[in-house]
C-alpha cells in the first residue's frame, strides 16, 4: 500500500518515520509523495589521468573522485554529459515496514535533468542521507541551487516487517551515510569482500 499525505504525516508525528530538517511539511508533503531538497556537497568524477575504474580492485574508487561544496548562495552547474554525485540535505532513517523509491521532479526532468541511474530504492531499516545520481541528458547546462526541491519519495508498507532491516546487524555499507557516497562495490562478496557478519552473508545494494 503506497502511502497518502494523511498517512505520511502520521508516521512523521508518531516517530516511526524520521525526517530532519523537514523545514517546510506543507510545500514538501505532497499528495503521496515528499519532497527532499538539494544538499550543498557533490562529487565529480575525473576525466584526466585515468584509464579505467574497477570496481574489483583493491585501490579505493574515492581516489577517483573530487568533492565540492557549494557555498550558500552560489549554484552547482550541471553540463550537458555530466555525471556527479549529490545528496539530500534531509537525513532519513527508515521504519522495517516501510520501502521508499526515489524519483526525480518532472519540473527538473523537463530540463533533461535526472536524479538516479539505478539506486531509486531507500531499503526499511536505512538511516542518512540519500546519495543522488545526477546526470544532465539535454543540450544546455542547468544550474542546480543547494536547498531546491531535487526529489520526491514514495513510501510503500510491507504485509509484514522486514526480518533483516538495512543496518548495523547487516554491515550494510552505506547505512548513516553523510554527503555523497562513492561506490563501495569492491567490498561485495562476489568481487572478494568481507561479506560475513555474525555468521549471515551480506547482501547489500
Amino acid at each position: 500500500m503506497m502511502l497518502s499525505d494523511a498517512d505520511l504525516q502520521r508516521r512523521i508525528d508518531e516517530g516511526s518515520l524520521v525526517i530532519e530538517p523537514l523545514d517546510d511539511p506543507e510545500l514538501q508533503i505532497q499528495p503521496a509523495t515528499i519532497d527532499f531538497r538539494l544538499g550543498n556537497e557533490f562529487l565529480e568524477f575525473q576525466r584526466a589521468n585515468i584509464s579505467c575504474i574497477h570496481p574489483n580492485s583493491e585501490q579505493e574508487i574515492d581516489e577517483y573522485v573530487t568533492d565540492t561544496v557549494i557555498p550558500e548562495g552560489d549554484e552547482y552547474i550541471l553540463h550537458p554529459g555530466d555525471f556527479v554525485l549529490g545528496t539530500t540535505k534531509e537525513r532519513l532513517e527508515m521504519p522495517d515496514d516501510l520501502i521508499a523509491h526515489v524519483n526525480g521532479r518532472s519540473s527538473l526532468g523537463r530540463l533533461a535533468v535526472v536524479v538516479h541511474a539505478t539506486a531509486g530504492v531507500v531499503d526499511p531499516g536505512y538511516s542518512g542521507q540519500i546519495t543522488l545520481e545526477l546526470s544532465n541528458l539535454g543540450t544546455a547546462p542547468v544550474a542546480l541551487t543547494p536547498g531546491m526541491r531535487i526529489s520526491q519519495l514514495t513510501f510503500m508498507e510491507l504485509k509484514t516487517p522486514a526480518e533483516r532491516p538495512y543496518g548495523a546487524e547487516r554491515g550494510s555499507k552505506y547505512n548513516g551515510q553523510i554527503g555523497p557516497q562513492a561506490s563501495r562495490l569492491q567490498s561485495d562478496h562476489e568481487f572478494g569482500g568481507d561479506q560475513k557478519a555474525n555468521g549471515v552473508e551480506r547482501r547489500e545494494e
